[in-house]
């Protein structure tokens, strides 16, 4: 029976450590408009802990990481974000966040970017 339980035990553990995966791919939509956006959103992203690669695509809004999921999960990121003054799909920043952007990163503001897009 001891040796049930041991065995038990440690099927648990085995399973729940490679639940997680030490490297994951994943993508989220982050608002922003320019290039300065783009060095804010990585970096934010960049500064969370477990949070290995981060490529934010201005075009499609798109920010590529790869992420440690022992020591991080998507809404520590999209905090970070939020923090920094860049909407998510989730999570929307506050306007004192957004209001410390560059006015040329307004993008909440049509003005703005539909200046970008002529550009």
């Amino acid at each position: 029976m001891k040796k049930l339980m041991i065995a038990m035990f440690l099927m648990l553990t085995t399973s729940v450590t490679f639940a997680q995966e030490k490297n994951k791919k994943m993508t989220m939509e982050v608002d922003g408009v320019c290039e300065m956006c783009k060095v804010r959103i990585e970096k934010a992203a960049l500064g969370v802990k477990g949070v290995k690669y981060a490529l934010w695509d201005i075009p499609s809004h798109q920010l590529s990481l790869i992420i440690d999921e022992r020591k991080t999960d998507p809404m520590k990121i999209k905090t970070a974000l939020v923090a920094v003054g860049h909407d998510t799909k989730e999570l929307k920043a506050t306007e004192e966040a957004y209001n410390k952007v560059m006015p040329c990163c307004k993008y909440r503001d049509d003005e703005v970017v539909n200046s970008h897009k002529t550009n």
